[in-house]
């Protein structure tokens, strides 16, 4: 009996989902529509709606499972390539609409930026940092949210140590001054069209690549097929309570997205919201952090404080936590995970720091670097995913040592 078999036998077809735990669920309500009213109030109607599509965000991540680390690591431990290949298919699809809206193809006078940065010895360290970091901490930017959110408690000792790698590589910013290139627009050099055929071509190159794996391994991906499909409740309770399968997490990530840049003007970006977190701890901590460079355009503390609920990655994170954990609560499983042990507290420790140092370092996560780079036409977002795909060979080399299953 295969292990697709073996587990359709288990389950039967007749598992339930566990009860709803309530406090959650409250708790996470409630903020959800205490801070949509107060940044309706005191802010913009336009960050209000930007808070609600980042709970969309964790509501879509925490019940799909659709995590990018766990993902790169299948294809590289088991030669499973169904969650690389769906980040794929969210990149093209997500892609296909901003290219247009980037370059200016809707009507009206509201402008658009795309997550667009150079290309330089920088952000190939720090991508390769990252992607280390990822592998050690077992969640990315958005993965570090979503995962707290639902309960986890290695995203307790993971996220102050991305908030702190962040604020430290803020500090370190001038000296990271390495050579480089002009960022490098598809959309602006090859035109809509030509920029969305280079991107779709370097995305089936990559398509391939993760093919040639899987056939390589002779991976057994009916398992995943069986375990999604556990449950058979009908999709309305499915779709509040979960499991999600890719596909549904896939659409809901694109949608939000481009909802996102037609909201905010900018795509989903997560880590710089770790950065200004970071900055204004230090600040109440007594620390100069006006005296950096990289935080020259807050000129006073006030600015910097004010930030918190007028920068668009800011406020869609915490609506990502929260949106996550009513997901959690809805699905019965917040908080259901055990304590890591002392050395899986170190790897998330570890991992922290250098995914909030590399994504600095490297303008982004897999979010703002691999999905919205790649996604905005940008070349950088190439160069970031393959140094941080290096990396991330690394980080599963050295998960063993802190009692961590690949």
């Amino acid at each position: 009996m295969t292990n697709a078999a073996k587990l359709t036998d288990t389950l039967g077809g007749k598992q339930e989902l566990p009860p709803a735990n309530v406090v959650p669920i409250a708790i996470a309500a409630g903020l959800l529509v205490i801070g949509f009213i107060a940044l309706a109030y005191a802010v913009s109607w336009q960050k209000a709606l930007l808070f609600l599509i980042g709970s969309g965000f964790g509501f879509a991540l925490l019940h799909g499972g659709f995590g990018f680390t766990a993902g790169w690591r299948a294809i590289v431990t088991r030669g499973d390539g169904r969650s690389l290949k769906m980040q794929l298919v969210v990149i093209a699809a997500t892609m296909v609409a901003f290219i247009p809206i980037l370059q200016g193809y809707l009507p009206g006078e509201r402008q658009y930026g795309g997550l667009i940065a150079p290309i330089s010895i920088t952000l190939l360290i720090g991508a390769f940092m990252f992607g280390i970091g990822m592998q050690l901490s077992n969640g990315c930017g958005s993965g570090t949210l979503f995962t707290l959110g639902g309960g986890s408690k290695r995203m307790l000792f993971t996220l102050p140590a991305f908030i702190f790698g962040s604020l430290l590589a803020t500090m370190h910013w001038s000296y990271w001054a390495l050579p480089g290139v002009p960022a490098i627009n598809l959309g602006k050099e090859f035109g809509v069209l030509g920029g969305i055929a280079v991107s779709l071509a370097g995305l089936a190159i990559a398509w391939f690549l993760v093919s040639w794996r899987e056939n390589k391994m002779g991976s057994d991906n009916a398992l995943l097929t069986a375990s999604a499909n556990a449950h058979h409740q009908t999709w309305p309770k499915r779709l509040w309570q979960g499991p999600w399968n890719l596909a549904w997490a896939a659409a809901a990530l694109v949608v939000l997205n481009i909802a996102t840049l037609l909201i905010g003007q900018y795509p989903w970006a997560v880590t710089y919201g770790f950065a200004l977190w970071g900055a204004n701890i230090a600040a109440l901590a007594g620390v100069d952090v006006l005296s950096y460079d990289f935080w020259s355009w807050a000129k006073t503390t006030e600015n910097l404080q004010g930030a918190l609920v007028t920068n668009q990655q800011s406020v869609m994170n915490v609506g990502l936590i929260l949106g996550a954990m009513l997901a959690a609560g809805l699905a019965g499983n917040f908080f259901a995970a055990p304590w890591p042990t002392w050395r899986a507290i170190i790897a998330a420790l570890i991992g922290g720091l250098l995914m909030g140092y590399g994504a600095r370092l490297s303008f982004g996560c897999n979010i703002g670097a691999f999905l919205g780079g790649i996604a905005s036409g940008s070349v950088h977002g190439w160069v970031w995913f393959v140094s941080a795909f290096a990396g991330s060979l690394i980080g599963i080399k050295l998960r063993p040592f802190f009692d961590l299953k690949n």
